[in-house]
This record gives structure tokens, sequence and C-alpha cells, in this order.
């Protein structure tokens, strides 16, 4: 099995949604490990993972936000 590593032409906008790792521990820091991009028939999304959380949590798909001038990741 082959994997293509071009992206679609829907993975190159801005992604719809960003994926993050939550452990669940108390106070714990979200980990970004990737992001979603709609499809363009609105039934559903394409998600790209960076990372694989490994132990525990949940992965958590929130809207991706564009930064205000300043804000840094």
């Amino acid at each position: 099995m082959t994997h293509d590593t071009q992206k679609t032409t829907d993975e190159k906008k801005a992604p719809a949604l960003i994926a993050y790792h939550v452990p669940d521990r108390e106070n714990a820091s979200w980990t970004r490990i990737g992001a979603a991009w709609d499809h363009k028939d609105g039934k559903g999304f394409t998600l790209a993972l960076d990372l694989v959380p490994v132990a525990g949590g949940r992965i958590v798909l929130r809207t991706s936000e564009p930064k205000e001038e300043g804000e840094s990741a």
C-alpha cells in the first residue's frame, strides 16, 4: 500500500478544527496533535494527526480560530 503525501486542495486551506490531546489529570495542558478539514459535500471531515496519544486522556476537536496580532502559538 502506498501513501500519497501530496495535500488535497481541501487540506491546503485553513483547517476547520484543531485536534488536541487532553490528559485525564486535573489542570493538565492540552497538546495540539493535528487538524481536521471539512469535506466539500459537508458530510464529514478529514482528520490528520501528527501525534497519536498512547496513554489515557481524550482527543478534543475545537474550531480553528485565527490568531490575533501579537498572539503566540
